[in-house]
């Protein structure tokens, strides 16, 4: 149902972000297609905001499912060493093509909590020690091990990518 009243450019126009929506949606497939990880988690958000983010700044979200070259530019896109933070900040300026305020005041808030949200990397030696390797102590020393928080887009990115690959 439309706004009884609108005023400004874009009367017409409904302020719905749909380029936005389908590109956290096409990103939430794959993700789950993936099961990488659970859904109710701050990673998981951390994944699917980076990957609908890259989505969205590849010129909007495409209708129906992902043709192959765009899965070989997301998985591009989102490999590691790539210049992938600065391509977001860059495209976030300028606009996106075919998408409306409200898609892009979503995108941007997206962008907002990945870079201020900041979440405790795994830490990948608390599994146990490897087979050859000697045990060492237990005590306080391993209670005061050293937390490492990192901005939620570094363990998103990752996440997103490996979803991307198995897609």
């Amino acid at each position: 149902m439309p706004p009884e009243h609108h005023e400004g450019p874009g009367a017409r126009e409904l302020p719905v972000p749909m380029a936005w929506m389908y590109a956290e949606y096409l990103a939430d497939e794959l993700l789950r297609t993936g099961d990488l990880m659970e859904p109710a988690t701050l990673e998981y958000r951390a994944g699917r905001d980076a990957l609908a983010l890259t989505i969205f700044l590849l010129d909007g979200a495409v209708a129906g499912a992902l043709p192959a070259a765009r899965v070989d530019e997301l998985r591009l896109l989102t490999a590691y060493g790539t210049q992938w933070r600065r391509w977001v900040c860059e495209r976030l300026r300028s606009p996106v093509r075919g998408c409306t305020d409200a898609d892009l005041a979503l995108a941007r808030a997206a962008w907002r909590w990945l870079e201020e949200t900041e979440l405790l990397a795994a830490d990948l030696e608390a599994i146990g020690p490897l087979p050859w390797e000697p045990v060492e102590g237990t005590g306080q020393d391993a209670e005061d091990a050293v937390q490492v928080w990192t901005p939620a887009w570094q363990l998103g990115l990752p996440l997103g990518h490996l979803a991307v690959h198995l897609y």
